[in-house]
């Protein structure tokens, strides 16, 4: 065991971050099985776009939770892929509309069964006594009510007074 790994709740961050490292990895590997040219890093933006057809960037970067400078470089990746198109919106000349190109649709179409795949091996990954998604959803729920920042605060606040 590592360092990282024994100081425990200290290293959650850098811990997540290595789980989805690998995550990414093999869903990139399991993309080129298939033949589908795809960084795993564009599935929040292309699968917002799927769901949503239109969005500006603002939209999309709440909509998958990326501070606007990430989502305007994954925007700037994908358009120089052609997997998504921009265009002024008519009444508000500032603001960006996105959306999937047809070459962004047919790939949507392509990456379906696959996406069918990754659920069910994500699933079959994800199936412990401790579920992550149940324990993601249950922090993320708490990070809502108080963030991370505040509770350190609180905790400092009482310790300084006690």
């Amino acid at each position: 065991m590592n360092a990282i790994d024994q100081s425990g709740i200290l290293a959650i961050s850098t811990r997540l971050q290595r789980l989805g490292e690998l995550l990414r990895k093999d869903g990139q590997q399991i993309y080129k099985a298939h033949g589908i040219d795809f960084e795993p890093k564009w599935f929040p933006v292309v699968y917002s776009l799927h769901a949503n057809e239109v969005l500006s960037v603002v939209e999309i970067a709440h909509e998958i939770g990326y501070s606007h400078p990430s989502t305007i470089s994954l925007l700037k990746e994908l358009e120089a892929k052609k997997l998504v198109r921009s265009r002024k919106d008519k009444t508000d000349t500032r603001k960006r509309l996105i959306s999937l190109t047809e070459k962004g649709q047919q790939l949507v179409t392509e990456m379906k069964p696959v996406w069918d795949l990754i659920t069910a091996a994500l699933t079959d990954l994800t199936n412990t006594s401790n579920n992550i998604m149940d324990a993601v959803n249950e922090v993320e729920a708490r990070f809502r009510e108080k963030s991370f920042f505040e509770r350190a605060e609180d905790i400092r606040r009482r310790k300084s007074q006690g």
